[in-house]
C-alpha cells in the first residue's frame, strides 16, 4: 500500500515551489539583462583579461583597456568612475564607446612606463543610463619590460629577410648591417653577435648606437650558407629585452683557381690516374671486383666491375700499373666470376658479396639475374679478351675462361617464353615478378648487341626491332633548346644513356634505321648542357661551364637527374664522360670542376660524385658506375683504346650486321 507524505513536510515543499515559479519560471533564458542590474562582465588590457585577485603581470606599455558591462553606461559618470593610477599619480584616460555604450574603451593619454605597477580603479560613482549604481572594483597590474627589435638587416646594401635566403653574396666582401629600433649599450653588445659557420668578423657600433656592422676580415667560403646570430642576452640602453634573432645568406662563387694550372693533356691524365685508384686501390681484396661505392664494404657491383675491367686496361696503357700487375688483377677477377660468383642461367646479379660471391638483393625481389648489369660486365670481358695476347699461355687460358663465361649467358632465356623482347630480371625465388622489359631507349642498347653476338644463345633481329625499338616508337625527332634528338625521351634523359652502352660500342659512324648514334649522343649532351645554361629552375651554380645531369647521389638521396627531373644537382661524370662528343664543352666543365671547385670536389679517387650549390651540398661519395665512364671515355676521346678493342671482336661486328646497323668512316 502506497504511503502518503506527512502533511508537515508537504506544506513547506509546496510553498517553495510556488515561490520558485513566481521568481524564475516565467523568465526566458534568452532575455536581455535586467536594466536595473548594472554589473561588470569583463576587463581586458589589449588581449589579456584582468583579474581582481593578485597582480596581473606582463601588460604592454601601449595597452588600452576594454570594459564590458551588462547595461549602457551613463557617460557623464565614466571619467570619475574609471581611473588609472601609478602609485598616487592619476594617469589621464581617453574614453570611447561601443555596443550601445555597454562597452567603454579607456586609453592612456601616453604609453605607460615599462616594468611599473599600476592600478585600474572602478569607483561607486559609475552608473548606468537607468541610474543603477555600481559597487566598484580594483585591478592591479604590472607592465612588461620594453622590447628591443631588429628593424632591418642588410648584406652589402641588400636587404636580408628573416624568412628568405639572400643568394650570391660576395665571398670576399660581406658587410652585414643590423639596425635596431633603439640605442644599444656601447659597452656591452659585441659578445651577442656571431656568424656560423665560424668566420672572422669585426663588430662595430654606429655613432648613433642603433646599428651594428659586421665586416669580414678574411674571405668567406663560397657557395656556403652563413647564419647571422644575435643572442637573447642583448639589451638596449634602457635594459629592454631582446628575443634571439637569426637570418641566413649564401655566398656566391669564388672563381679563383684552387690548384696550379697545368696543360689540358696533363689534367686529363691526372683525372684518369686519380680515378683509376678507385678501381685499383679500392678493389675488393678477395675478388678484385669493384665495390658499389666507397662505403659499400663487402658489396661489389657487376656492372661497375665491368667498367673496372676496362679501367685496368687504361691503367696498363697509361703506365699507372705494369702489364704484369694488370693481368694478375684481371685473372683474379675473371676466375672469381667463373668459379665463385652466383649465376642464374649464366647471368650475374646486380650485387655480389665480394668475399663469397653470393648474390645480394638489390631490392626486395631483385635477388637473382640482372641482364643489364651482366651486359656491362660482358662488354668489359670482350674488351679484355681482345686486349690479351693468345700467344702467352697465362693470357690464352684467361681468353678461354672469358669465352666460356660469355657462351654460358643464356640471352634467349630472358625472352621469357620466346617473346620478341628481353626482360631485365629473373629470380630463383620470385621468377619474373619484377616484370621489367628492356625496351625503349635508355642505357641498355648494349644488351641487344651482345645478345645478338652470342654464338650459343643468340637472339634474332625481330627481338631488337620489336622489343628494344618498339617497332620504331623509340624515335623522337623533336628539338629541345633548338637541338634535334633522333631517339629517346624528351630532352634525352640522364646522360648515362650516352655513356654506359658506348664505353666499348663506338658510336662514330654507327647508325641504324632509327638513329645516327654519334648525332644522338652529341645532341643529347648538348641539350643537357643547354639546360644548365637556360636554367629554368633558377638553380645556383648552373652555367656553360658547370653542367651535367645524370644518375647520382644528391642532398635528398639518389636520383636519375635529367632536365625533366632536376633538383639542382650537378654530377661531374655527366659532362666529363661526354668528352668524345663535346670535347670543347666538356673540357670547359673539367677546368671548372678542377680549378674552381676542386677544393670541394676533388678527392682521393678523383671527382666526388655530385654537388648541389643551391643546397650548399657536396658529396663525399664515389660510385663505381660514375667513376668508370670518366676514365674510359677520356681514353676513348684521347686514343679510342676501348672502342677499338671492343669493336675488333668478330661477334660484335656480326651482331651489328644482324641487327641492321651500318658503320661509316
Amino acid at each position: 500500500m502506497l504511503a502518503l507524505p506527512n502533511h508537515a513536510v508537504l506544506k513547506p515543499m509546496l510553498l517553495f515551489l510556488v515561490l520558485f515559479v513566481a521568481a524564475f519560471g516565467c523568465k526566458s533564458t534568452n532575455s536581455e539583462p535586467d536594466p536595473g542590474i548594472f554589473q561588470l562582465l569583463k576587463v581586458s588590457a589589449n588581449e589579456t583579461t584582468l583579474r581582481t585577485e593578485g597582480i596581473n603581470k606582463g601588460i604592454l606599455n601601449d595597452t588600452r583597456f576594454t570594459l564590458e558591462f551588462t547595461a549602457s553606461l551613463d557617460t557623464q559618470t565614466v571619467s570619475v568612475g574609471i581611473q588609472l593610477f601609478q602609485k598616487t599619480n592619476q594617469i589621464p584616460l581617453k574614453f570611447s564607446y561601443q555596443e550601445n555604450q555597454q562597452t567603454v574603451v579607456a586609453e592612456p593619454a601616453e604609453d605607460l612606463e615599462y616594468m611599473q605597477q599600476y592600478e585600474l580603479v572602478l569607483t561607486n560613482q559609475l552608473q548606468s543610463v537607468e541610474g543603477a549604481g555600481y559597487a566598484g572594483a580594483r585591478f592591479e597590474f604590472e607592465t612588461a619590460n620594453g622590447v628591443l627589435a631588429v628593424q632591418q638587416v642588410m648584406v652589402n646594401d641588400q636587404v636580408l629577410s628573416k624568412n628568405e635566403r639572400l643568394r650570391d653574396v660576395s665571398y670576399d666582401a660581406a658587410t652585414i648591417s643590423i639596425q635596431f629600433d633603439s640605442q644599444l649599450n656601447p659597452n656591452n653588445y659585441q659578445q651577442y653577435f656571431s656568424v656560423v659557420p665560424q668566420a672572422n668578423f669585426e663588430v662595430s657600433l654606429s655613432q648613433d648606437q642603433t646599428t651594428v656592422t659586421l665586416t669580414n676580415t678574411e674571405d668567406l667560403d663560397y657557395y656556403t650558407f652563413y647564419t647571422v646570430l644575435i643572442s637573447s642576452g642583448l639589451t638596449d640602453r634602457n635594459g629592454f629585452d631582446f628575443e634571439a634573432y637569426q637570418t641566413t645568406f649564401q655566398t656566391g662563387l669564388n672563381p679563383e683557381p684552387k690548384f696550379p694550372t697545368i696543360s689540358d693533356d696533363a689534367l686529363l691524365t691526372k683525372i684518369q690516374q686519380q680515378t683509376f685508384k678507385y678501381f685499383w686501390d679500392f678493389g675488393h681484396p678477395v675478388s678484385g671486383l669493384t665495390r658499389e661505392r666507397n662505403t659499400s664494404g663487402e658489396t661489389v657491383t657487376i656492372g661497375g666491375s665491368g667498367f673496372g675491367l676496362m679501367a685496368i686496361l687504361v691503367g696498363i696503357e697509361r703506365g699507372f700499373i705494369t702489364r704484369e700487375e694488370g693481368i694478375t688483377r684481371l685473372s683474379k677477377i675473371i676466375n672469381f666470376l667463373a668459379n665463385d660468383a652466383d649465376r642464374f642461367h649464366g647471368v650475374w646479379s646486380h650485387w655480389l658479396n665480394g668475399s663469397t660471391g653470393r648474390a645480394q638483393p638489390f631490392s626486395e625481389k631483385d635477388d637473382g639475374a640482372d641482364l643489364v648489369e651482366t651486359a656491362f660486365m660482358a662488354q668489359g670481358l670482350i674488351t679484355v679478351r681482345q686486349y690479351l695476347n693468345g700467344e702467352v699461355d697465362s693470357e690464352a687460358t684467361l681468353i678461354q675462361t672469358i669465352n666460356t663465361l660469355l657462351d654460358e649467358i643464356e640471352w634467349t632465356w630472358f625472352q621469357r617464353d620466346s617473346q620478341d623482347v628481353l626482360y631485365w630480371h629473373w629470380s630463383p625465388n620470385f621468377g619474373w615478378d619484377m616484370n621489367m622489359q628492356i625496351s625503349g631507349y635508355n642505357e641498355a642498347l648494349i644488351v641487344y648487341v651482345l645478345a645478338a653476338a652470342s654464338s650459343t644463345y643468340g637472339i634474332d633481329a625481330d627481338v631488337y626491332h620489336n622489343g628494344w625499338a618498339r617497332s620504331g616508337d623509340i624515335r623522337n625527332g623533336k628539338s629541345f633548346y633548338g637541338i634535334g634528338l633522333p631517339v629517346g625521351f624528351d630532352f634525352g634523359g640522364p646522360l648515362f644513356f650516352a655513356h654506359y652502352s658506348f664505353l666499348g660500342l663506338n658510336p662514330k659512324g654507327l647508325s641504324d634505321t632509327y638513329a645516327d648514334y654519334w648525332t644522338q649522343n652529341r645532341n643529347h649532351s648538348l641539350i643537357n648542357r643547354q639546360h644548365s645554361i637556360e636554367n629554368p629552375g633558377e638553380y645556383i651554380g648552373y652555367s656553360e661551364y658547370s653542367w651535367g645531369l645524370t644518375a647520382s647521389d644528391n642532398p635528398f638521396g639518389y636520383l636519375a637527374h635529367e632536365p625533366n627531373r632536376d633538383n639542382g644537382t650537378i654530377t661531374p661524370t655527366a659532362a666529363i664522360s661526354s668528352i668524345p662528343y663535346t670535347p670543347e664543352e666538356s673540357m670547359q666543365a673539367i677546368r671548372h670542376f678542377y680549378y674552381v671547385l676542386g677544393d670541394k670536389l676533388w678527392g682521393e679517387y678523383g671527382f666526388y660524385d655530385a654537388f648541389n650549390p643551391t643546397e650548399s651540398w657536396w658529396a663525399t661519395s664515389y660510385l663505381a658506375i660514375d667513376q668508370g665512364p670518366i676514365i674510359i671515355m677520356i681514353e676513348n676521346y684521347r686514343t679510342g683504346l676501348l672502342w677499338n678493342l671492343f669493336m675488333s671482336a668478330p661477334e660484335v661486328q656480326t651482331a651489328l650486321t644482324t641487327l641492321g646497323f651500318t658503320i661509316t668512316d
